[in-house]
């Protein structure tokens, strides 16, 4: 399926490592539109000023984690139907199973490559 390489993301991490290797990852897929936040409530006020086509979160951050950022996102009109994929080093069913409950879109378990990164994008967002 094709994706749009214009497509505004948002990628959500306090780790500016971690965004920079995700930023390179999507640069890797085509994607120059990138944006990010190093926590949620700036995560929120980007969502606010832009529309994204999707969302990229880290899950443990503080002092808002992923989790509960994504249950913002799902809460607020303007932004509950952002595609929002989760990515964590932990693989644990339980955080699995809450996120999907809480309507994530898809889940990325670290160390990930772009091949993996792809897949899951064209999961939720392939036109």
């Amino acid at each position: 399926m094709a994706l749009d390489p214009s497509m505004p993301i948002l990628v959500v991490d306090d780790y500016q490592t971690m965004v920079r290797i995700i930023r390179n990852l999507l640069k890797q897929l085509g994607f120059e539109n990138v944006d990010d936040a190093s926590d949620g409530q700036a995560a929120i006020a980007k969502m606010r000023d832009k529309q994204y086509g999707l969302v990229i979160s880290d899950w443990n951050m503080e002092p808002m984690t992923g989790f509960e950022l994504l249950q913002r996102v799902r809460e607020e009109d303007a932004l509950s139907a952002t595609p929002f994929i989760m990515v964590t080093a932990e693989s644990r069913t339980e955080n699995v199973v809450a996120a999907k409950k809480a309507g994530v879109n898809n889940y990325i378990v670290k160390p990930f490559n772009a091949q993996t990164l792809r897949s899951k994008i064209e999961s939720v967002c392939a036109v």
